[in-house]
């Protein structure tokens, strides 16, 4: 598949996964990719954390304005950043409704945090309708959304039907009305799913594609397999024999350390298969493979690193669907 049209497919995708499992650096992985395909791209965030920015070598918590974050590979493409919150999306809901003063009375009695939240469900639909708004705008090309983990993303995915069952008229069920119109439209959104090769996050994402898939009626993406360990070329051989055939001697000690690093990252890299494997055949979707970072800290430089891989696993995706047909 060519990497252009996949990053095209959907102008919203939303990233989901476990706490802890890289989902930020997946959501910054694709954005970074789709740009250096030309794109002019937007990162969401919804935490308020400041990692997202440092990913691509900006600092600081976004704001609700966007700011241009960097480019894409040799400097063609755009990423911005921008976060959204409830409280700043009812702000500009009230505001471009000519509700000014109802604004202003709820700013100065400290109230609009409360109002936004009230509703339960409210604050998830506010956010997803700006989502909503930025993608109908036409001003980006893709809109990528760093999501709070699985269990507040099945939240924020799922409000807007249970607002539209709770109003009956008006302009907030209007409003979840069209978020579920983006949510559901394949061609508007898509939800990409990140886990790491592990028996809790493979079994945990599991769970939450199916209830995704029937309580929010949305679009799987490929899924993410992030940090996937693999066996280097020769791993195979023991150090000793490893050692004769490049005719090196070492002492007793030193070969015993090189076996038992040998003999680690092999049964490491045996579990990650196994339960990429095991995620395959309960899980059917296509699975984009992100490999092990070396470096603790994720920069842009890494993150040109796993754009490349990134875009190697899109392409090799295309072939097996190619092969298949």
């Amino acid at each position: 598949m060519d990497v252009a049209a996949f990053c095209a497919q959907s102008k919203v995708v939303i990233v989901v996964g476990k706490g802890g499992v890289g989902k930020t650096t997946v959501a910054a992985t694709f954005a970074y990719t789709a740009a250096s395909e030309g794109m002019k791209v937007l990162l969401v965030e919804l935490d308020g954390k400041p990692n997202l920015a440092e990913r691509l070598g900006g600092s600081g918590i976004l704001t609700y304005d966007p700011t241009q974050l960097a480019t894409g590979r040799g400097g063609v493409g755009s990423i911005w950043g921008r976060r959204l919150t409830a409280h700043d999306a009812l702000s500009e809901y009230l505001a471009d409704r000519g509700l000014g003063r109802i604004l202003k009375r709820l700013r100065s009695s400290g109230l609009l945090d409360m109002v936004a939240t009230a509703i339960p469900g409210l604050g998830e639909v506010l956010i997803m309708g700006k989502v909503k708004s930025l993608e109908s705008s036409g001003d980006f090309d893709l809109i990528v959304v760093d999501a709070p983990a699985t269990g507040h993303a099945r939240t924020l995915l799922t409000s807007a039907k249970g607002v539209i069952e709770a109003a009956r008229s008006g302009p907030v069920r209007a409003q979840a009305e069209e978020v579920v119109a983006l949510l559901t439209n394949a061609e508007r959104c898509r939800v990409m799913l990140v886990c790491l090769p592990e028996e809790l996050p493979v079994t945990e994402l599991i769970g939450a594609a199916f209830t995704l898939e029937d309580e929010a009626s949305v679009t799987l993406a490929p899924l993410v397999v992030n940090a996937m360990a693999v066996t280097p070329p020769g791993l195979e051989l023991s150090a000793s024999a490893a050692l004769a055939a490049a005719e090196v001697v070492l002492d007793r000690a030193t070969v015993k350390r090189l076996e038992e690093g040998r003999a680690f990252a092999l049964a490491r890299a045996r579990l990650a298969e196994g339960q990429r494997r095991r995620l395959a055949d309960e899980l059917p979707l296509p699975q984009l493979c992100l490999p092990v970072l070396s470096a603790e800290e994720v920069d842009l430089q890494a993150l040109e690193h796993l754009s490349d891989a990134f875009a190697a696993e899109i392409r090799r995706l295309g072939d097996d669907l190619d092969d298949l047909s």
